[in-house]
């Protein structure tokens, strides 16, 4: 009887979390600071490809060697990013059944273009995260990645980026989505801190310029690295890769 009871007040509590608005906001910015955490350890240790070869595939292997840890901090990403998705188009939704009227004239100027892209680059954000999964992680795309280890036996990661950023196709989509991402936390940053009610109005364009700069560091670590492939400052001996340049 006491269980019962017990698990009806912990619903009770949680219920408002996700029925209100208020509630769901906070789970839309909490797991957009989990996300853009993620996205910054992701960049820094995808940077270390500038070490070489022994640098980056020795990183991988250490990712490797978490086993079941991995795959839980997998699927909690996952989860974050089910969340963020599903509760910003929720409250979307919202905000347009609650107005009487489309407006005949949209105020388009009391918004930034980032901010009106924000439902349009996360899509894509997703699209290409799930591409890129495939396209590295599981080597869906190219089964031969699989096959490719470096003299110590690792997988050779440094040779699969070069390779794969050889494609122009998976080049262009990269540089797309990223800048696409760039453009959602330029917007999302300055919003989470509204949110959680850091900001104020007076702080609020400091955040805004911070969020910018903040996504555009990103975008420039992130995109480095297909343009030094692009450039040959990264590159893999051709006798030993064919699909490498």
């Amino acid at each position: 009887m006491s269980g019962s009871v017990s698990s009806k007040k912990t619903s009770s509590c949680c219920l408002p979390l996700f029925s209100s608005p208020i509630g769901r906001k906070w789970i839309v910015a909490l797991t957009g600071i989990l996300l853009i955490l993620f996205v910054i350890a992701h960049l820094l240790g995808n940077l270390s490809i500038f070490l070489g070869p022994e640098a980056i595939n020795a990183y991988a292997a250490k990712l490797q060697d978490l086993g079941a840890l991995l795959w839980v901090a997998r699927i909690g990403l996952l989860l974050a990013v089910f969340l963020h998705i599903w509760f910003t188009i929720s409250l979307w939704r919202e905000n347009l059944a609650a107005r009487p009227q489309k407006y005949a004239v949209k105020n388009d100027l009391q918004t930034t273009v980032y901010a009106r892209l924000m439902r349009l680059s996360g899509l894509v954000v997703l699209a290409f995260v799930l591409f890129h999964l495939a396209e590295f992680t599981w080597q869906a795309f190219t089964p031969e990645y699989k096959t490719w280890v470096d003299e110590q036996g690792r997988h050779d990661v440094y040779r699969m980026v070069i390779a794969g950023f050889s494609s122009p196709f998976v080049t262009g989509f990269y540089l797309l989505a990223i800048g696409l991402l760039a453009m959602h936390l330029s917007h999302g940053i300055a919003s989470l801190f509204q949110t959680l009610g850091i900001t104020t109005a007076t702080m609020r364009p400091l955040f805004e310029k911070g969020g910018r700069a903040i996504a555009w560091i990103i975008f420039a670590g992130y995109v480095s690295i297909p343009l030094a492939v692009f450039f040959g400052i990264l590159r893999y001996p051709a006798a030993a890769c064919s699909l490498c340049r």
